[in-house]
């Protein structure tokens, strides 16, 4: 198994980046070959660059080195993990940028049609999106409609191909108790564990 995870983070020592160690260590465990990303201190460039926003049946290679590095893992991983808080509904812009111009035409699918139904490439059928938030449940659900799992789960993963998405928010992160942390990153392992099985 050659699983991907992917942190989007900046600040060194946040609990995204316990949640990111605890899985990458819970992985390689379990003998699972892991390419793990801090996109932040990798320095990830998320700006997609004018050549990139043409619409084409395939991107073009990428003249970015540190993307085009990143197109060529994607399509060889089983599965893939996404470490990052709920910032605005979103996930951080980098992590936005990294899906704009990595899952790409030619290398995360194919547009099949001119109604724009897409063709899933990647071989990864499974992924696990981990998020942190500062929104009780309730009020995530009944004033927003909880878009991060829109995102996820409707909008970027099965486009590609991804059929199994699962996803838990670690929530409300600021007024948490070092217990309460313990648990949430027990729980990060056990759905890590969960997806090589």
């Amino acid at each position: 198994m050659r699983a991907g995870v992917y942190l989007a983070h900046p600040r060194p020592g946040s609990f995204n980046h316990a949640v990111f160690d605890a899985v990458v260590e819970e992985l390689r465990a379990r003998d699972c070959q892991v390419l793990a990303h801090d996109l932040c201190a990798e320095g990830f460039p998320p700006v997609l660059a004018a050549e990139e926003t043409r619409t084409v049946r395939s991107a073009p290679d990428s003249a970015d080195d540190e993307v085009a590095r990143h197109r060529a893992e994607v399509a060889t991983l089983d599965a893939m993990v996404f470490v990052h808080p709920n910032w605005w509904g979103m996930p951080p812009a980098v992590l936005t940028g990294w899906v704009q111009r990595v899952l790409v035409p030619g290398v995360a699918y194919k547009l099949t049609s001119a109604d724009g139904e897409p063709a899933g490439l990647l071989r990864a059928g499974r992924a696990l999106v981990l998020n942190t938030s500062d929104t009780p449940a309730e009020r995530e659900e009944n004033e927003f409609g909880d878009p991060l799992d829109r995102i996820w789960s409707a909008c970027v993963l099965p486009y590609v191909g991804v059929t199994d998405v699962r996803r838990v928010v670690f929530r409300t992160v600021t007024d948490s108790t070092d217990e309460t942390r313990a648990s949430w990153l027990l729980r990060a392992r056990e759905q890590a564990a969960a997806l090589l099985t």
